[in-house]
C-alpha cells in the first residue's frame, strides 16, 4: 500500500513538473515576442500621424513626409497578388483532397511541398527573368506574381486538409440528392470547410506582407505615387528596407512608422480571419 501510494505521489509530482517545463517552454517563446512587439510600438507609434498616412516621403535634407505611396502600392500589389493566388490555389487544394491516391496528385502535392521550402529571394530571382526582363522593366505586376507564388503552397495545402477533415457523409448525402459532383463539391464541401480555407488564405496574405527579396527584383519601389501595374510601385516593405539602410534619421523614423503600420496591419488580419473564422464555423 505504501509503495503504491508512493508510485501515485511520483507520477504526480513527475507530471506536475512536465507540465511547468511545457510552460516554461511556451512563456519563453512568447516573451521575445512581447519585447519585439513594445519595442516596434514604442519607436513606431510616436512617428504615426494623419500627414504620414496622407503624404508622399520629402526629399532628402527636408523634415516631414510620410508613407502614402508604399501604404497604396503594397495594397494594390497584394490585392492583385489574392487575385491570382486564391482562386488558383483553392481549386489545387479542391482537387488534391479530391483525388486523394492518383499520381498527379501525389507529383502535385511533392511540388507544393517543394514550393513551400524555395527562399522567397529565388522566387524574387525566378519573377525577374521570367516577367521583369521580357517586360524591359521593373513593374507591379511580377511583384505581385512572385507573392502569388509564395501565396499558393500555403493556400493548396490549408485547403487540402481542412476538406480532408471533413467526414465523407457530407459528400454520399450530396450524391444521394442527385447532385452533380461539382455541385456537391461547390455547394456542399467548400463551404463546410470555408473556416480552415479562409484561414489559409488570411495566413497567406499575413505571410507576403512583410516580403522584400521578391519586391527588390520585382517592383523595386517608387518615390511617387503610382497606379500603372506596368511600372515600378513602392511598397511598405520595401521603404523600410531603403529607409532604414540610409544615413538619414528623418528616414530612420518614417522606416519606424512603416514598420508599426505593418505590424497593425498584421495583426489586424489575424483577428479578422479569428472573427470570420468564428461566423463561418460549421459544427461536424
Amino acid at each position: 500500500m505504501i509503495s503504491m501510494k508512493n508510485n501515485v505521489k511520483y507520477r504526480i509530482g513527475k507530471s506536475t513538473g512536465f507540465q511547468a517545463l511545457t510552460i516554461l517552454l511556451a512563456c519563453s517563446c512568447v516573451v521575445p515576442l512581447i519585447f519585439i512587439l513594445i519595442y516596434i510600438l514604442q519607436a513606431g507609434l510616436t512617428k504615426i500621424n494623419w500627414h504620414f498616412l496622407t503624404n508622399l516621403p520629402k526629399p532628402v535634407g527636408e523634415s516631414g513626409g510620410g508613407i502614402a505611396n508604399a501604404l497604396l502600392g503594397s495594397i494594390i500589389i497584394i490585392l492583385v497578388a489574392s487575385v491570382i493566388a486564391i482562386p488558383f490555389g483553392i481549386l489545387c487544394g479542391i482537387y488534391l483532397s479530391e483525388n486523394r491516391k492518383s499520381r498527379l496528385a501525389y507529383w502535385s502535392r511533392l511540388c507544393v511541398d517543394i514550393l513551400q521550402g524555395v527562399p522567397s529571394i529565388v522566387i524574387g530571382i525566378v519573377a525577374y527573368f521570367w516577367l521583369v526582363k521580357p517586360l524591359g522593366g521593373f513593374s507591379a505586376i511580377s511583384g505581385s506574381v512572385a507573392l502569388a507564388i509564395m501565396m499558393l503552397p500555403i493556400i493548396i495545402r490549408s485547403t487540402e486538409e481542412t476538406l480532408k477533415l471533413l467526414p465523407d457523409s457530407l459528400r454520399e448525402a450530396g450524391f444521394a440528392l442527385g447532385l452533380p459532383f461539382h455541385r456537391v463539391v461547390l455547394k456542399v464541401i467548400v463551404p463546410c470547410g470555408i473556416s480552415g480555407i479562409l484561414s489559409g488564405v488570411m495566413l497567406s496574405v499575413a505571410r507576403i506582407a512583410g516580403e522584400t527579396a521578391p519586391l527588390l527584383f520585382t517592383a523595386f519601389g517608387n518615390p511617387y505615387m503610382s497606379f500603372n501595374l506596368l511600372k515600378p510601385m513602392q511598397s511598405l516593405p520595401l521603404l523600410i528596407f531603403n529607409y532604414a539602410t540610409s544615413p538619414y534619421n528623418d528616414w530612420h523614423d518614417l522606416a519606424w512608422g512603416a514598420s508599426c503600420i505593418l505590424l497593425i496591419w498584421v495583426l489586424a488580419l489575424n483577428i479578422f480571419t479569428k472573427l470570420m473564422t468564428r461566423k463561418w464555423k460549421v459544427q461536424l
